[in-house]
């Protein structure tokens, strides 16, 4: 069997599928809920300025170092300083072609073939998918109340062959916020058993805490263990330029460069300059962003007691995400197509979330919400509420 016969399909493309051949109305158009980017261009003043680069800045064509821009490494390093409270050279940051490759990079530094990584369930699928094609274990994390890992769940998963345990705070498909003392936690049994702790903050930036979310840079040899992944994608809507960044010990990115020479040479040029151009001129636009984000979410919050009455479950939520539980009798595999054709909403089932001998995925669906507002909640609630199937009489949802 070769690698990429090894995992599965891409999840979000296969729902896609599930739209062919089926119209909308102007009335009733497609609630597209199914993937977590925002499908707004940059903000203007930022496209002004990647036009003004395509024209004036012949570096933006050109290939650049495999670790990314000095300028865009420095500003990452100065920011997570400041935010952090701790101490990050520009040294110790890549810039990668979007962070899944960042992940990716992790992993190829970290594991040889046979090797264990510990992910928490519902996972990320892409994490999982490329653990697959890499050869490595991916050894599943049951969360419980609250959608929340147990690290001392995870020690007990530790084996010789176990070289890291890769978490996504905000979470990726969960929604939930990582506390302070839980990543605390996992630091500590990453550290004592001599692991990698990588930390996805994708959506760090749409955080409801308004101060940093751990204090592991503080750490003076915070080096030694974590590695820190984050995206410029969803912050500055630069999602099809692949920008994102990969922070860790100077001699890991050192092996990270080979794979990144490898496979991309060097990060997009452009979306790089773009990415600086934000991070220092954009601040404020993003505050609003994220204001909106937290609007989305508490409408969700609020709005929720409508299909709660009918036997759904609101079981995480926060970032770009609501996770929810279903209370019918089909199975969330066989509920996310009929929900296209029935209702017009195109949802992600936690199947694509979860080992396949989960019997959680098959209640469980994930409500990518960043792209619709108050009113886009309402009405995909109303839908949902329309639905009349067979509910679940097993009590497996209770």
């Amino acid at each position: 069997m070769t690698r990429t016969k090894a995992t599965f399909a891409p999840p979000v493309m296969e729902a896609r599928q599930w739209l062919d051949g089926v119209s909308f109305s102007t009335d009733a158009p497609l609630i597209n809920v199914s993937q977590a980017a925002p499908v707004d261009p940059p903000p203007t003043a930022l496209r002004a300025e990647m036009a003004r680069l395509v024209q004036d800045e012949p570096g933006a064509h050109l290939y650049g170092p495999v670790l990314g821009l000095p300028a865009l490494r420095a500003s990452v390093a100065a920011r997570w300083s400041t935010a952090y409270r701790g101490r990050v050279d520009a040294a110790q940051v890549a810039i990668t072609s979007g962070c899944n490759q960042a992940f990716a990079a992790a992993i190829a530094c970290l594991t040889d073939q046979n090797d264990e990584v510990i992910l928490p369930v519902p996972w990320y699928f892409n994490h999982k998918m490329y653990l697959d094609i890499a050869g490595v274990k991916t050894v599943p994390l049951v969360t419980r109340d609250g959608m929340l890992p147990d690290p001392e769940q995870a020690a007990k998963l530790i084996t010789p062959r176990t070289k890291a345990i890769a978490l996504v705070s905000p979470n990726n498909p969960a929604g939930v916020e990582y506390p302070e003392a839980l990543i605390t936690a996992f630091y500590g049994v990453a550290k004592r058993h001599k692991l990698a702790l990588v930390i996805d903050e994708t959506y760090r930036d749409f955080d409801s805490r308004t101060d940093a979310p751990h204090t592991l840079f503080q750490d003076p040899d915070w080096s030694d263990t974590l590695i820190h992944l984050y995206s410029f994608s969803k912050a500055y809507h630069l999602t099809g330029h692949r920008v994102g960044a990969l922070i860790a010990a100077c001699d890991r990115l050192a092996e990270v460069e080979k794979f990144l020479d490898s496979v991309s040479i060097c990060p997009p040029q452009l979306g790089q300059y773009a990415a600086l151009w934000g991070m220092e001129n954009l601040q404020p636009w993003l505050s609003g962003e994220r204001l909106e984000i937290l609007d989305r979410r508490a409408a969700i919050a609020e709005e929720f007691g409508t299909l709660r009455a009918q036997g759904w479950r609101l079981l995480g939520l926060g970032a770009y995400f609501a996770y929810l539980q279903h209370p019918f009798a089909l199975s969330s595999i066989q509920l996310a197509p009929r929900l296209v054709t029935e209702v017009g909403v195109l949802v992600l089932p936690g199947t694509m979330f979860t080992p396949r001998d989960d019997p959680n995925g098959l209640r469980q669906l994930r409500v990518a919400f960043a792209n619709i507002d108050r009113a886009g909640v309402e009405n995909l609630f109303s839908r949902l509420q329309g639905l009349r199937l067979p509910l679940d009489q097993t009590g497996r949802g209770a």
